[in-house]
């Protein structure tokens, strides 16, 4: 599992990190955390256009994303 930490930075610099991720680690599970719910609807929206799940866990305030491609 490849981790892809962005809490703090402002879009599109997560969703930007995020695609680098899954250019670099194919077929690797990716987990992301953010802690806004734009990043999160924008990765999700990336990584599904993808062909990846993703499944979101919220723990005080951090948004972790699991991205994982589907085979």
């Amino acid at each position: 599992m490849f981790e892809v930490d962005v809490i703090g930075l402002a879009c599109p610099i997560p969703v930007v990190r995020t695609q680098k991720a899954m250019n670099n680690h194919p077929g690797e599970v990716i987990l992301v955390k953010v802690d806004s719910n734009v990043a999160k609807e924008h990765i999700t929206s990336m990584a599904e256009g993808k062909g990846y799940g993703v499944k979101v866990t919220e723990l005080k305030g951090e948004i972790q994303m699991e991205l994982t491609p589907k085979t």
